[in-house]
């Protein structure tokens, strides 16, 4: 049985929940690259799906999230959000979904700073 890195096997998770949750993609191509093969390695898989319960579902963030967020960079959050409001079941709520992501990226930023 072959053994696969921890990132690796984190990515592979990440994409295929992603994929699961969101089936249809509307971004450009090259906002697609940039989210797989920049933004989502730096980002724990624990966090990523935390960003989104609490930018999709009203959850909430543990702390260390706060960080990893920041260190995501703002592209990279709002790529990943505007991607999965863009789709259809979504789509209807995405300027409410845009505000709390805003939210959110502000909220970390600051504690973050006070970090």
């Amino acid at each position: 049985m072959s053994k696969f890195k921890p990132q690796t096997t984190t990515l592979f998770i990440v994409v295929v929940l992603v994929c699961a949750f969101v089936p249809a993609f509307s971004v450009e191509e090259g906002e697609a690259n940039l989210l797989w093969n920049t933004c989502l390695v730096k980002i724990t898989l624990k966090c990523a799906l935390d960003i989104i319960a609490a930018v999709f579902k009203n959850g909430t963030m543990p702390d260390p999230c706060y960080n990893d967020l920041v260190k995501e960079r703002k592209v990279c959050h709002n790529t990943l959000i505007k991607y999965i409001a863009d789709k259809p079941m979504l789509i209807a709520h995405e300027t409410e979904y845009l505000k709390k992501s805003d939210d959110l990226w502000k909220h970390c930023v600051s504690i973050s700073k006070s970090a």
